[in-house]
Order: structure tokens, then C-alpha cells, then sequence
């Protein structure tokens, strides 16, 4: 795709996922990419880092507020929609703004792509939309629905290409595991684990802008793109931050929070016929596409695809240079 001539919306475009994908983004050269956020800080702080870069543009919102998306996609092509609440513990305290966000915006925001005729939409989802246990991840299955959805809509007349992308844990990126334990270590505490047999998926942010890239080159409407990840038992996880800052493992069981899984799973039982093996990446073709396929025998859990320590700490050291690369090694623009 020539990013050149794309004019680009990233909803949640100062988090983590938005950060890089901007960065990305404006190494390919796009005309314009243009960030949609609440938090004005971030924001600053952005604007500052890439030093009033011509086509880097920002607009202070929320997805909850029509108005203000029309103003955000006024002119846009492309829109990767991530914005989103995000952490399980507070979509289980605060169920109904879980809802306001993740389901109610997500609606605003495809109306808004219906009403300014974008070409195409790609929303960022999760494993935990898969068999959903919890408000999170019940929310975001919502979202994928009601986005896919936005193809067959009577608005849709200019043919608007509605997809989503899910991946599983995202290595260094804000309120995740890795920078949590490097914390508790680096402060003299125990580790805490809430179950010692969970397993997770895990990938880098460079992984996930690749498959949201991807999906945006690929898809005709309808689709749910995922990228295969391998998964890690959380206590190897534990054992190499440990061994990484001199310490012997060590931890304390917390017991299961509410909403959690031993396991996640990217792909269900219904969806295997719908499935294609793209190599790097499988595509669930849309719902009502009544294809029929061979290339999945079971569903995709993080409990089938573990792998050793040395991949592990090859994925984290690469991890670990993206940060760097961003001057994000802080969780932040760090140079500030």
C-alpha cells in the first residue's frame, strides 16, 4: 500500500500499540497520520518528541463523543481503532464504563466511519474475546461483532472495508506482566503470582503493528486476522526476570483475580471451518461467507503452542530493543 497517499486515524494513538504504529506509520511516509486521544500530556508529549513533524496531527476526544469523531475523521482513508479499556481488574470494578467504551464507542466510532466513507477500518482486539470470562474480554467481543458488522450495514454505501486483528499479550507494554516483575524485583519485593499453571501468548508491539499492517493490505471485509505467537508458562516468565536481575526465583501464590483464564485460546471450534492458514497469520473469513475450509483440526490455545526459556528470552530481548529503539524504555518517551 502507498502510504503516501492515505490520510490515517489512530484511535487510543498515545498508548503503547499507538505510539509504535505511529512511529510506524510515519516511516512509511504516510500523507497524514493523525492521533485521537483524551489524555492532552501524552499528547505534548508526543508532539514534542517528533518535533512538529507536517503530518503528524492530534485531536483531544473520546470515543464516546460523536461529535468529536467526525471532527477526528474528516478527511481519513484508514483508521486503526485502538482505543479501548483494556485491563481486566478494571473492567471487572467498573463494568458499565467497560461498556461506554469498549461496546457504545465502538459503535459511535463505526458510524463515524460509515458517515465520512472512509475506505477501510481495522479494529485492534484480543484473545480474551475468544470464550470471553470476563467483562473485558466480553466487551471486546461485542466490539468485533459490531465492527464487522459496520460491512453489511444499508449506510455502508461507499463499500467501507470493516476488519479486526487479535493478538495475546503484548511484551513491555503499559500495566503488562514484564514491567510489573522488573518492578517488584528491582524493589527488594517477592514476585506474585495469581495461579502458577497459566500460560499466556506473547508478542512483540513490532509483531502486532505487522499483523494490523497486514490486515489493512489484505482485507475485503469481514475478516479476523491473527498472528501466530507463541505462549509462555507464566512461571518461566517469573524464573527469567529473576535470573535477569540476580535473584533466585521467588514468588508468592495470590490466587486467581476475577475474570481470569488458566489459558487463552485466538481461535474457537466454531470458527475453525471459517479459518485460513496464511503461513504467518490466519484469516477467519467472515461469518456469512459460507467458505469451508481444512486448515484447522483444533481450536488455537496458549496451553498447545508453549515454548523453552531461550525463545523466551530471545522474544524479550528483542522486545526489549523495540523500547529502546522508541526511547520508550520507561514505558514512556523517556527522554522527557
Amino acid at each position: 500500500m502507498d502510504y503516501s497517499q492515505k490520510s490515517i486515524l489512530v484511535s487510543g494513538g498515545t498508548g503503547s500499540f499507538g505510539n509504535f504504529i505511529v512511529r510506524r506509520l510515519l516511516d512509511l511516509g504516510a500523507k497524514e497520520v493523525r492521533v485521537l486521544s483524551r489524555d492532552e500530556k501524552k499528547q505534548h508529549d508526543m508532539r514534542v518528541f517528533y518535533r512538529g513533524r507536517s503530518n503528524l496531527s492530534f485531536v483531544i476526544g473520546d470515543v464516546r463523543n460523536r461529535d468529536r469523531l467526525d471532527e477526528a475523521m474528516s478527511g481519513i482513508d484508514i483508521m486503526f481503532h485502538a482505543a479501548a479499556l483494556k485491563q481486566v481488574p478494571t473492567c471487572e470494578d467498573f463494568i458499565h464504563e467497560a461498556i461506554h467504551t469498549n461496546v457504545t464507542g465502538a459503535q459511535n466510532v463505526v458510524d463515524a466511519a460509515l458517515r465520512n466513507k472512509l475506505e477501510s477500518f481495522v479494529m485492534i482486539s484480543t484473545d480474551k474475546a475468544v470464550k470471553p470470562v470476563n467483562v473485558m474480554g466480553m466487551t471486546k467481543a461485542l466490539q468485533e461483532r459490531i465492527v464487522l458488522k459496520g460491512n453489511r450495514s444499508r449506510l455502508n454505501t461507499v463499500g467501507t472495508r470493516f476488519a479486526c486483528v487479535r493478538y495475546g499479550n503484548v511484551l513491555n507494554s503499559r500495566g503488562s506482566v514484564i514491567p510489573l516483575f522488573r518492578r517488584l524485583l528491582a524493589t527488594g519485593q517477592r514476585l506474585k503470582i495469581t495461579d502458577d499453571r497459566m500460560t499466556r501468548f506473547l508478542l512483540t508491539l513490532n509483531d502486532a503493528i505487522d499483523l494490523v499492517l497486514f490486515a489493512a493490505e489484505q482485507q475485503q471485509g469481514g475478516e479476523i486476522f491473527v498472528r501466530k505467537a507463541p505462549a509462555a508458562r507464566i512461571t518461566d516468565l517469573a524464573a527469567i526476570i529473576s535470573e535477569e536481575a540476580g535473584k533466585a526465583l521467588a514468588y508468592d501464590l495470590i490466587g486467581m483475580l476475577p475474570g481470569e483464564k488458566l489459558n487463552e485460546i485466538m481461535l474457537t471450534e466454531e470458527e475453525l471451518i471459517r479459518t485460513e492458514d496464511l503461513g504467518d497469520y490466519y484469516k477467519i473469513h467472515p461469518w456469512w461467507s459460507k467458505v469451508s475450509l481444512n486448515d484447522m483440526d483444533n481450536e488455537y490455545s496458549s496451553f498447545d503452542s508453549i515454548v523453552d526459556k531461550d525463545q523466551i528470552k530471545l522474544l524479550l530481548a528483542r522486545s526489549d530493543q523495540e523500547f529502546q529503539a522508541m526511547e520508550m524504555a520507561a514505558g514512556e518517551f523517556s527522554n522527557f
